[in-house]
């Protein structure tokens, strides 16, 4: 009993550290990747227009000469100086702002987007590096055992229980084996290029990948409702209330604009008269209000965003069906994976008992190298489908992730 926990004990940390490496890989992807970076760019300059919406209009200074110099019971007027300042209604430059953070918003989704896409590509190519490098373990097992053949076949030859055609066969298996390494081994580099560029580093660099994965007795619990919180669907959610706030701010656009001004006209004295207000310049603080009476277009954009509206409503429950099919569908290939596990195990057992059962006829002489063949080769086959499922199984696991964690 003690050593039965000793050994779980062994596999929960195994299993600890081979999914702390790749979420290390998926850390330093997430660091390093450029279009992460590209959209963290895009969340900064969606955030700095919060600050450029902060501003009012330009404010007004003119001047004039009088070429003809009008004159008044005080003088004669010299020039004309003027400032004016149009102010927006109360609240249109906080609407302006709530808009531009909504588009922020809605900008770090696409961030959290981009994020989740990174980790599953991470983590798809990670799995495949994994299949491909297990795959080169199991021909190397199966070159191993028809070595061992071949010895029991040249001493079969060497006592009249075989023909060199046996060994000649054997020695051909192991050469088609042996070119289907260098096969994997080309496309392991292929694959691990593709992971590097994925992380943004050399892609000659290696990736140290798991020895072995065991698909678990029982499947994690999957809370399907999570999947009305995927960031995809979140997305369509900020781009909606990024439209309030853009109705919003165009009803406060709507209403008058309020100005507030000043003008200043010296004035000559008179030099014929004395009298008090002689000479006196004219200060004229002024009041102007700007309404948009013929303007349509405040209309028009009510009702562009509520076209908007229903568009991405539309949208959103289009992407909400698709990721439901996309669900329905991981979650089949997942247990097919399953499936497919248990049965290439029995699989195995059974060619095990064949094999065993061969090797007991070489004690008697009777050995069929053409049946070892055969086994050799149903063997191969089995571990390469189980190999085959157990990444099936931890990709669709990751796409699983993806859509609902």
């Amino acid at each position: 009993m003690k050593n039965l926990k000793i050994i779980i004990g062994l596999l929960l940390v195994s299993a600890f550290a081979k999914a702390q490496e790749l979420q290390s890989y998926i850390q330093e992807a997430e660091r390093n990747n450029p279009q992460i970076q590209a959209y963290e760019l895009r969340y900064n300059i969606a955030e700095e227009k919060v600050s450029e919406a902060n501003w009012i209009p330009n404010t007004e200074i003119s001047a004039g000469y009088f070429v003809s110099e009008p004159e008044t019971r005080t003088g004669a007027q010299v020039a004309q100086f003027s400032v004016r300042q149009m102010l927006p209604w109360f609240g249109t430059i906080t609407a302006r702002e709530n808009y531009a953070n909504a588009l922020a918003e809605a900008e770090y989704v696409e961030i959290t987007i981009a994020k989740r896409k990174l980790a599953l590509s991470v983590a798809q190519s990670y799995y495949q590096l994994y299949a491909i490098q297990t795959r080169q373990d199991v021909i190397d097992r199966n070159i191993e055992l028809l070595q061992t053949y071949e010895k029991l076949a040249l001493t079969s030859v060497e006592v009249g229980n075989a023909s060199a055609v046996d060994v000649l066969r054997l020695q051909i298996r192991q050469n088609e084996l042996l070119q289907q390494k260098e096969l994997l081994q080309e496309e392991f580099l292929a694959e691990q290029s593709i992971f590097n560029n994925l992380l943004n580093r050399e892609s000659v660099k290696q990736v140290q990948v798991v020895d072995s994965l065991i698909i678990p007795k029982i499947d994690p619990l999957l809370d399907e409702a999570a999947l009305t919180l995927n960031p995809e669907l979140v997305k369509y959610d900020k781009l909606y209330e990024s439209i309030e706030q853009s109705e919003f701010l165009n009803q406060r656009e709507s209403l008058p604009m309020l100005g507030f001004g000043v003008n200043y006209m010296p004035v000559q004295e008179r030099p014929d008269m004395d009298f008090s207000d002689n000479g006196k310049d004219i200060l004229m603080p002024m009041v102007s209000v700007s309404i948009p009476l013929f303007d349509n277009r405040y209309n028009s954009r009510s009702r562009q965003n509520e076209l908007r509206q229903q568009e991405i409503e539309s949208q959103k429950q289009q992407r909400l069906n698709v990721l439901e099919s996309a669900l329905a569908k991981a979650k089949s290939l997942r247990n097919q994976a399953r499936i497919s596990f248990d049965t290439q195990n029995k699989n195995l057992a059974q060619a095990k008992d064949a094999e065993k059962i061969l090797l007991k006829n070489y004690e008697t002489g009777t050995i069929d190298f053409n049946d070892v063949l055969d086994i050799q080769e149903l063997q191969l086959k089995f571990q390469t489908q189980q190999i085959q499922a157990i990444k099936l199984y931890y990709v669709q696991s990751a796409y699983l992730n993806y859509l609902i964690n």
